[in-house]
């Protein structure tokens, strides 16, 4: 080996991870200074972009401590060594950083979450443009990348995007797709079962991990020092990192200062409620997807109306589209401003927070103090969760006070279930009916 480049990575080793060390310059090779450039000759083109792009401004650094000068860096791919016989193990050495994966690969991506879909406008472009990036460079353009912003804004679906878009490109990607409630769930089981080894291999061989819903970290300790490890593990392998919150880094309140420095160390993006043009757009695209040929004066009406996220919007627009069918009535302005009227969730209309509980109570026949006490039965898990959406979306009341309201229960847990019907009312027609007569009454 050049004496010059030994020198070089004596340097460089002590400037990078052990990890990046191995993966980039261990397997390099130098002619030393040719015609005023100093040339060195990696395996593939993938590592010469990792160096270039991460790594350069150590790597000239380093040179000119041992020649003692500044001097072009000249980066070349190696066409006369074979990767197999310098380590049999590094033939797909390209592959194994993103693209190695099982014969067989099957996701949890949701289907309906695709980038042809997804509807960009002032709110999102940005967004839109950082995950187009993430695509054309996984693991190098911005990782991670931190989507933030209020519930139904679609941060889910541009991440699960993102995540079929790579797929298209290779078949063959293992891809983790999991809410953190999901990730927590699967710790707890892995130490209750003494299987942390399995759970670690999950999580860390994978090609693309994507989390959502990572506010939910808050004050839980395990969990954030198990995610901490497994950010780390993959970053260090250039494995891309996209995750989504309802705030960002620094908002969620008992986040380790370690974790929220590494989201803030990739790309973080707002992503706003729609404006009324991508307002009208989202919903001319519902209709093309459902089939309904409605006038676009009355899709207007409704935008104009229903300033609130992408979710609730689609919502009232099924609703609408439902209680027409079944009454027969004509698709026209006067209609669909009457149902408008009856259930609005526009910013305009203000729910006494005090008539909620009683409401819910009294549709559902329940007592008031099985909503709010410590009974997990299913049924009234879903009153206590629409409770907890009125309270945040149309009465506009912090977390804290809702769990305050609702027994004294954590903010985390009235955040899991603001989220939980948000979710739920993006497809459950009984759900949207549920919670618009409900609306109703306490507007009455």
């Amino acid at each position: 080996m050049n004496k010059e480049w030994h020198k070089v990575l004596e340097i460089i080793k002590d400037q990078v991870s052990p990890i990046n060390y191995k993966m980039w310059f261990a397997k390099a090779s130098c002619d030393g200074e040719v015609d005023g450039k100093f040339v060195i000759f990696v395996a593939t083109h993938f590592i010469k972009q990792e160096i270039h792009t991460k790594h350069q401004d150590v790597l000239e650094e380093a040179v000119k401590q041992i020649l003692g000068k500044p001097i072009p860096i000249d980066l070349r791919v190696s066409s006369t060594k074979s990767r197999s016989e310098e380590n049999p193990e590094d033939d797909n050495f390209e592959l194994n950083l993103f693209s190695s994966t099982p014969k067989t690969n099957i996701t949890n991506l949701n289907p309906k979450y695709s980038l042809e879909n997804f509807v960009v406008g002032l709110s999102n472009n940005l967004a839109y443009a950082a995950a187009q990036a993430v695509i054309a460079n996984p693991g190098l353009s911005y990782n991670p990348l931190f989507l933030y912003g209020g519930t139904g804004v679609g941060k889910t679906h541009l991440m699960v995007g993102v995540g079929h878009a790579l797929l298209k490109k290779n078949p063959n990607l293992k891809i983790i797709y999991s809410p953190l409630e999901q990730f927590t769930n699967d710790l707890v089981q892995g130490i209750q079962t003494k299987s942390m080894t399995q759970f670690r291999t999950k999580y860390r061989s994978c090609n693309l991990l994507l989390i959502d819903d990572v506010q939910f970290l808050s004050g839980r300790d395990s969990t954030q020092e198990e995610f901490f490890h497994t950010f780390n593990d993959l970053q260090g392998k250039n494995i891309q990192i996209i995750v989504t919150a309802d705030r960002p880094p620094h908002e969620i309140q008992k986040l380790e200062p370690r974790l929220a420095s590494r989201f803030q160390g990739g790309m973080m993006v707002d992503i706003q409620l729609p404006d009324f043009d991508t307002r009208v757009a989202i919903l001319k695209a519902k209709c093309k997807e459902k089939g309904d040929d409605i006038p676009e004066n009355c899709l207007t009406l409704i935008a104009e109306n229903i300033s609130t996220n992408g979710r609730e919007l689609e919502g009232k627009l099924m609703q609408i589209i439902q209680t027409l069918k079944l009454t027969g009535k004509e698709f026209n302005e006067e209609n669909v401003r009457f149902l408008l009227g009856k259930v609005s969730v526009t910013s305009g209309f203000k729910i006494d927070q005090k008539k909620v509980l009683a409401g819910i109570n009294q549709y559902f026949d329940i007592k008031m103090a099985d909503l709010v006490g410590p009974n997990r039965k299913k049924d009234l898990v879903r009153s206590r969760q629409i409770a907890m959406y009125i309270l945040y979306q149309d009465c506009k009341l912090p977390y804290e006070k809702i769990g305050e309201m609702l027994g004294g229960r954590d903010h985390t847990t009235i955040m899991h279930g603001v989220e939980k019907i948000g979710v739920i009312l993006n497809t459950d027609s009984e759900i949207q009916k549920i919670i618009g007569e409900i609306k109703q009454k306490l507007l009455d």
